[in-house]
């Protein structure tokens, strides 16, 4: 075999295999085998158009067998328009079988918008679990409150293209606890009933405009933060501190006019004490005047000393017969 015929069976077999990749017969044969209709042309078209046969006939397949009404027209605008054709053909599958309301005109706008179309219909039959990062409020007494809550949703189909995200659920289901628990008087009441969150926050509508529709939303934690950081129990430590301070300087005040008082008091002693000994010391200056005088004899000064020395006597026996009481009483 000379070289010019090796050269013209290596370029049969090239050529061959260009016309097999141009003109996929085996994806025909597949898809006719499985019920679709599409032509080989149909298939060489979509070569030029730089649409991968492989999926259009591969989800055409899928879809035919699960009962959907597509075309291969329909996968190829939405392939060329930048979608995910799988996605969409799964979507759609699961939405027939699960009976929501959900056509192929929906399904590639959801997908063209960004969205994942087949995760939204997954979300709407088995609703899914938001949890919040922790919000802080605050309750009326100034106590600080941390809450974490637990959101389940489900998506709305119909208001997935321009529908707000979980972002926008987060941040209104967070501002509608910081309300709900700013509008207890106490703290106390938000922990006896966290409910009462709950059926306040979802009161509000707050899946209004969102591709979500809140189902229930549950408080799953409320926790008071450590002093050093709850701005409001540290307040009112400070305001009892404080009070306390206040009621001992009342009461320091009080004990010094006790004290000044006592004092005064025996001053006053004192000077009578002083006055009573003064006026002791004129005694004698005043019955030595009267001696002279002759206003005072004699006799009237014995019987004087008489009478002072019965008064003491008395006076002894007295206290001599307390004594030998309180001595018999401490013996019996």
């Amino acid at each position: 075999m000379d070289l010019i015929t090796m050269i013209g069976i290596a370029v049969a077999i090239v050529a061959i295999f260009i016309v097999l990749y141009i003109i996929p017969v085996n994806l025909w044969i597949t898809a006719l085998s499985s019920g679709v209709k599409v032509g080989l042309i149909e298939l060489v078209f979509m070569r030029i158009r730089k649409v991968p046969p492989g999926i259009i006939v591969r989800e055409m397949i899928t879809a035919t067998k699960a009962g959907l009404d597509i075309t291969t027209n329909d996968l190829e605008t939405h392939y060329l328009a930048g979608g995910h054709v799988s996605n969409v053909i799964k979507a759609l599958i699961s939405a027939d079988k699960a009976n929501i309301n959900l056509t192929f005109k929906q399904a590639t706008a959801i997908d063209l918008a960004g969205r994942d179309v087949f995760e939204a219909v997954q979300i709407s039959v088995n609703p899914k679990v938001i949890n919040t990062p922790l919000v802080s409020a605050v309750a009326g007494d100034g106590i600080q409150l941390l809450a974490k809550a637990r959101v389940t949703v489900r998506a709305n189909i119909e208001r997935l293209v321009g529908g707000a995200g979980e972002e926008t659920i987060l941040a209104r289901v967070g501002e509608g606890i910081v309300t709900s628990i700013g509008s207890a008087a106490k703290y106390t009441d938000v922990l006896e009933n966290p409910d009462d969150i709950s059926k306040l926050v979802l009161q509000r509508g707050l899946d209004a405009g969102t591709a979500f529709e809140i189902l229930s939303i549950d408080i799953a934690d409320v926790d008071v933060p450590k002093v050093d950081a709850n701005i409001g129990a540290k307040v009112q430590i400070d305001q009892a501190n404080a009070d306390l301070k206040v009621a001992e300087a009342k009461a320091e005040e009080r004990r010094a006019m006790a004290v000044a008082h006592e004092q005064e008091m025996k001053a006053l002693s004192q000077e009578m004490r002083a006055r009573v000994i003064e006026a002791e010391s004129e005694v004698p200056k005043a019955m030595a005047e009267a001696f002279r005088k002759g206003n005072l004899g004699i006799m009237d000064y014995y019987r004087m000393k008489n009478i002072e020395s019965d008064t003491g006597m008395r006076d002894s026996i007295s206290k001599s017969g307390d004594s030998d009481a309180s001595s018999g009483d401490k013996d019996s």
